[in-house]
This record gives C-alpha cells, structure tokens and sequence, in this order.
C-alpha cells in the first residue's frame, strides 16, 4: 500500500513572535520552525499502517527552501521518500491555492491512502485536508481520533460536538488527523542519520501541470488584511485579607470590572 503524508513548516509554538513591518506577516528571522504537531501525528499513522500491512511512505510539503528540514525530520521517523513543492509561484498560497497544488500532488503519485494533521500551527485554517479530498475525488475521515483498516475500505471514528461519529469509505481516501489517533514517535539516531542522506524530490509548479495564475496569491481566494498580537495581560491582583472579606471582594470584581456575572 502506498502512503502519503503531506507537511507543513510552522514556528515552533514556544517562539515569541513578532509582527514585520507589512503588518501581514511574520519576522522569520531567529524563529525556529518545527514539523506541525498534528502533522506528527499524521506521519506516525502513515508509519503504524505501513508497519501492518507494509507498502511506501512517501511524505510532501510546500515552501521555501527551509521546509527541506520538516522533510528531513519526518524521514528520520521512518518515511522512506520526500517531495518538496519549491517554487516562488507558490508565495502567498491561502488554503484554496495550496489545496489545489497539494491535490495536483495525489493526482501525480496515486496513493492509496493519504494523511494530513487537522491543522497547520499558526494559520490554524482546518481546511486543507478536506479541499484535497474533494478536489481529488476522494472519500476523506475528518478530525479522525481512531481508524481501522480492512481491505479496500477504512473505518474512522472523528470527533463532533457532544460526541463521535464513525464514517466509512473506499480507498483511495484522505485523512484528517486529531490529537488522540496516537501518540508520535521520536526519530532514531539511525534514523536521523539516514534521513540526511535520502534524496528529496523537488516539484515545481509546471512539474505538477498548473500554471502561476492557479497557486500562489494570484490563485488565492482570500488575503490577510492584517496581523496582530494580543493584548499584553494585566498584572495579577493578589489579596491579603480575611477569606470573608476576599470573597466579597472577588465578587464585586467579577460583577463590576470583568462583567463576568
């Protein structure tokens, strides 16, 4: 069975951002990017089907040069081959643009089973997985915290409000990983040193059949209009009275400055 599994380079969620000067954008300088976390948990499914029933991992991401590190990762943690959509057409992407070049990817490999995390630390859209399902003609299990695999069709518990919901459907299908599926392996020493010398595949947007106007901002529906950060948290008050009197305090704070009842 062949696998795949698609990325996304994120700043590492401990990084202190800061707003560049467009006001649409980050300072990528001294941020330190990470492979998605729900990504991992993507990458070590595609890993557990492919340690039961066998087959080829192969895992993709879209970006700049940099992005070459999240591929690197998750071959250390077991993908056998790695794609990387590299081109300056692809600047400015929304989740409409990048679907559309990420579906051109499944219709170029044909995978049996493809895997992406729920969503992209930062940008936190939730789309991405179920635009390439559709654009890809594929049956697709969104939000998916259980999945079983029998033959041509795969069975997959995703979570809903107040509950789950099992859905099933044919192979070849996507699937949206949540947290709770399975708890993500570290990479090996072997592994990483195996991973720097594993080829990377680069794909170019002429390499995928679509032209400039279709990806990138100009095939983008929707734009930043601006980025902010928010606002920075008061300091604590701390009450040093009877337990009595600091109740009756917290209430009337609650009541009349955080409007809260």
């Amino acid at each position: 069975m062949n696998f795949l599994v698609f990325v996304k380079q994120v700043p590492d969620t401990e990084t202190k951002i800061q707003i560049a000067g467009d006001g649409k954008s980050i300072v990528e300088d001294g941020v330190n990017f990470i492979v998605s976390p729900y990504d991992e948990i993507a990458i070590e499914e595609a890993l557990l089907r492919k340690e039961a029933l066998g087959g080829e991992i192969t895992v993709a991401t879209m970006g700049p040069n940099r992005g070459e590190a999240a591929l690197r990762t998750a071959l250390a943690m077991g993908c056998d081959k790695a794609v990387h959509l590299e081109d300056g057409a692809f600047e400015g992407a929304d989740s409409f643009a990048t679907a559309k070049a990420l579906a051109a990817v499944v219709k170029k490999l044909n995978p049996d089973l493809v895997f992406f995390g729920k969503q992209g630390v930062g940008t936190d859209n939730t789309q991405v997985g179920q635009m390439v399902a559709e654009m890809a003609g594929f049956g697709h299990i969104g939000m998916c915290v259980k999945l079983e695999v029998d033959g041509d069709k795969i069975k997959g518990e995703r979570e809903i409000e107040g509950g789950r919901e099992t859905v099933e459907v044919s192979l070849p299908a996507v699937v949206v990983a949540q947290k709770g599926l399975n708890e993500p392996r570290y990479p090996a020493l072997r592994g990483i040193m195996q991973a720097k010398r594993k080829p990377i595949e680069k794909l170019t947007v002429a390499d995928l059949g679509l032209s400039a106007d279709e990806v990138g901002a100009a095939g983008s529906r929707t734009e930043f209009a601006s980025l902010e950060l928010p606002p920075a948290r008061e300091a604590g008050k701390k009450l040093e009275v009877e337990p009595e009197v600091a109740a009756k305090e917290i209430v009337a704070f609650l009541k009349n400055e955080a409007k809260a009842l």
